[in-house]
């Protein structure tokens, strides 16, 4: 069976860090599927598009009707195996049906950026989930998190100073690979409880003592 579903990363952002495969399945598509942000970063011209929102069995419908005759790309950010919707995907469409194309993390991206290995890294998202930093920090003394606007680079550090790892080294990425890139290094205890900062991706060292 052809495959007529393509899940593509498109890396951080930047089209610096898009692998030509990912480029060329795009190209290849009749049809682009994806966040606004994640369509506005392709090229679209001559492809019909759609919008994925909140209501994701949208996409799914909407995917069912035009695979016949259709080469679809969902594009979705960083790589396909890193929280993206991908698994969503699969549960509605076999896997024969469905081409990865990988794409750059941007935990991986981060990592990079800080001159650091992921490989011993704890790593999980705080992105609309709850999870327990403190144990795996504790264990492995170094943790990358995805956050959204509850779980942020401020709540994470007063979580961590009322753990008592106010220690602990936060390494906080804003607009990963864009030219407004911001990568900024404090201790928890001196991050401001009252900072604002953008979708973000955190990295964490801890020395247990």
């Amino acid at each position: 069976m052809k495959k007529m579903i393509n899940v593509v990363g498109i890396g951080p952002g930047s089209e610096d860090y898009m692998i030509p495969a990912a480029v060329r399945t795009i190209k290849d598509s009749d049809i682009i599927v994806g966040g606004r942000r994640n369509i506005q970063e392709v090229d679209t011209e001559g492809k019909e598009t759609f919008v994925i929102t909140s209501k994701l069995s949208d996409a799914v419908d909407y995917i069912r009707k035009n695979m016949r005759d259709k080469v679809i790309s969902v594009v979705v950010s960083g790589d396909t195996g890193f929280y993206s919707m991908l698994s969503y995907l699969s549960k509605h469409f076999d896997r024969e049906s469905i081409n990865v194309v990988p794409g750059v993390s941007s935990m991986q991206y981060m990592f990079a950026r800080i001159g650091d290995t992921w490989h011993d890294a704890y790593i999980s998202s705080l992105h609309a989930r709850e999870d327990d930093i403190i144990e795996p920090l504790r264990k492995r003394g170094k943790v990358g998190l995805l956050t959204d606007k509850k779980w942020n680079p401020s709540s994470i550090a007063i979580h961590l100073c009322e753990n008592g790892m106010g220690d602990a080294t936060i390494y906080i990425g804003e607009n990963l690979s864009y030219e407004n890139e911001r990568i900024t290094v404090k201790k928890a205890s001196d991050i401001d409880p009252h900072s604002e900062y953008e979708m973000c991706v955190v990295v964490i060292r801890y020395e247990n003592q």
